[in-house]
């Protein structure tokens, strides 16, 4: 069981397994049939307030880390997370263009340490 990363408006492959979008909003322009998702998970992403204040601003990723992951502590959402990647291979979409900082990698960090 593994779990990958994937850009939402890449086209989807045939070893992404589940595919779970892991953003607050829709990604924009992006149809329900191209996006081919499995489950939308939004309850999982970061608060209005900490994707707002995070701004995707690389200098502060290290800070949105510890945020994002207090915020994620006995989330129900993270818990059924947890579960689908038990389960079978999964791939986390997400919106942002930067690949290096972005709440999926966070997600794909705590999976790949205790799933």
């Amino acid at each position: 069981m593994s779990v990958a990363l994937r850009r939402a408006y890449e086209a989807p492959a045939k070893s992404d397994g589940k595919r779970v979008l892991v953003d607050r909003l829709w990604p924009r322009g992006l149809t329900r049939e191209k996006a081919a998702i499995d489950l939308w998970l939004k309850e999982v992403a970061p608060s209005n307030e900490l994707r707002k204040w995070f701004g995707h601003d690389p200098e502060k990723w290290p800070e949105f880390g510890k945020r994002y992951r207090a915020e994620l502590k006995g989330s129900p959402a993270l818990n059924e997370l947890r579960e689908l990647s038990r389960q079978g291979d999964i791939t986390l979409l997400y919106a942002a263009r930067d690949r290096l900082h972005n709440e999926a990698l966070v997600l794909k960090q705590i999976l790949d340490r205790g799933a």
